[in-house]
């Protein structure tokens, strides 16, 4: 009698679902994510100190540059781009806290849909305070506390700074966590843009020329910034020396 190999189809199917990559961040949203990420970190480790001032100030108006990117791309861009994406899984909370508090056991609870939740809220938590940040230091750059006297405008940037770096640690800590329980790891589509799995491309266009337009509008704007600094983005401006006695007097 012969032996009919059953599992074998099944085995190949398994293999190719397993090599199977969909398309599900687009080059844009990649290039913005890397960008404002080291954005913000070099804004934060430059915060102190008239040498690394300018470099600051560039760093921050970038920041701000790629927020209103992100706003405009939100809301003319491909669908999975909107923010109304974002704003209907935030709008899902107290649907979500109901079916929490209606639960009879933890088993019942819809974790997955409160994970997706709490990075949805984190996301849009850094969206929101870079507003705030950028404002307070560009107003702390160019004086506007002055007006009322005080350094209160240099100490509400530095409470921003702060509040969103805080955020960020609890970003990476989200994606860590879901990594772990999902066991797979949850940072590699902002990398790649892809996931394993079978089924069609959420995306349709990476968009790869937006991407690149966008790094060189980064670049451009830096070697603007360098050629304008009377010693480069590695000294403070002239004009900036009555901020030397300042803590955290810089700018987003």
């Amino acid at each position: 009698m012969q032996i009919i190999p059953v599992f074998e189809p099944a085995a190949g199917s398994a293999r190719a679902a397993a090599t199977a990559r969909r398309l599900v961040v687009d080059a844009p949203m990649r290039m913005f994510h890397w960008l404002f990420a080291l954005s913000f970190v070099g804004a934060y480790l430059t915060a102190d100190g008239e040498h690394w001032r300018a470099l600051h100030v560039t760093l921050g108006y970038t920041m701000a540059g790629l927020l209103a990117f992100r706003i405009v791309y939100g809301l003319v861009g491909p669908r999975e781009a909107r923010l109304s994406l974002l704003w209907r899984r935030l709008a899902g909370a107290p649907a979500w806290l109901r079916s929490v508090a209606q639960s009879r056991s933890l088993a019942a609870i819809p974790w997955r849909q409160g994970q997706n939740l709490a990075m949805a809220l984190a996301v849009a938590a850094l969206l929101a305070i870079v507003v705030p940040l950028t404002i307070s230091g560009y107003g702390s750059y160019n004086d506007w506390s002055d007006v009322l006297g005080g350094d209160w405008l240099e100490e509400l940037h530095e409470f921003f700074g702060e509040a969103l770096l805080a955020v960020v640690l609890i970003h990476l800590a989200l994606i860590t966590l879901l990594s772990l329980l999902r066991r797979k790891n949850q940072a590699l589509p902002m990398l790649t843009g892809r996931v394993e799995g079978a089924g069609p491309d959420l995306v349709k266009r990476n968009r790869a020329w937006l991407a690149g337009l966008m790094l060189v509008a980064v670049l451009a704007f830096a070697a603007m910034q360098w050629r304008d600094a009377p010693n480069g983005l590695l000294a403070a401006p002239a004009s900036s020396g009555a901020h030397a006695s300042h803590h955290h007097d810089d700018d987003d």
